[in-house]
């Protein structure tokens, strides 16, 4: 599943563009007083002015076999969230390890390498190391319905999880993670988990809106 751009919202504008530009090194390509575009790899993300928004979860792929230099980079830039007194999350059942870390609206981002996905380098880590947008949050109080509105645009499989709790749809490449906010938080912080919303264009084009899914064109 291609993520080519996620649209988040933010009220601080100025404090992402820095954040992003500045502190992690992403190539600012577009700037204005209402909008924000970065490369991320081969995914373009988006911040768009909104008075009132919500935070919520993002994921950016890198290569399979830099979570440790990817850690020791973002050390140096920001503070690091533990995992279970951790500071490199083991996923075994996905075959991927991740370190998560605030961006200056409080979205928990996700930096994970995915062993399956076998995109291996001998270059340094930076941000030019990314991959791309791999991961989007969905917080709901319906997963079924979630599911049934993206598979209603095209079909797209279960990565993990069901629909009662937790449910990962996609792939390593992108993933939807759909999470019943009544019943889990954000991982790894266990903050309230509130529905965020955003657009996204690839292989599904769609805003998330109020808590619904309202499909758009690939020009909206």
């Amino acid at each position: 599943m291609l993520i080519k751009q996620i649209i988040w919202f933010t009220n601080n504008l100025q404090q992402q563009k820095y954040f992003y530009r500045d502190v992690l090194d992403f190539e600012l390509v577009f700037s204005s007083e209402e909008r924000i575009d970065f490369n991320v790899g081969n995914s373009i993300l988006t911040f768009q002015y909104k008075e009132s928004f919500n935070a919520s979860h993002m994921a950016f792929n890198i290569p399979s076999n830099k979570i440790n230099e990817a850690l020791e980079w973002l050390q140096k830039k920001v503070e690091i969230l533990t995992c279970e007194n951790k500071l490199i999350a083991n996923f075994e059942s996905w075959n991927a390890e991740a370190v998560y870390f605030y961006d200056a609206d409080k979205n928990i981002i996700e930096f994970i390498a995915r062993k399956d996905l076998n995109v291996n380098t001998e270059d340094s880590f930076s941000s030019k190391s990314i991959l791309s947008i791999s991961e989007i949050a969905i917080a709901t109080n319906n997963i079924e319905s979630i599911y049934n509105a993206i598979t209603k645009m095209k079909p797209i499989p279960i990565y993990s999880g069901d629909m009662s709790r937790f449910c990962a749809l996609g792939n390593e490449e992108g993933l939807f993670i759909v999470i019943n906010k009544s019943r889990k938080k954000w991982y790894p912080t266990q903050d309230e988990a509130y529905t965020s919303d955003f657009i996204i264009k690839g292989d599904y084009n769609f805003y998330f809106k109020d808590g619904e899914i309202k499909k758009i064109s690939i020009n909206t």
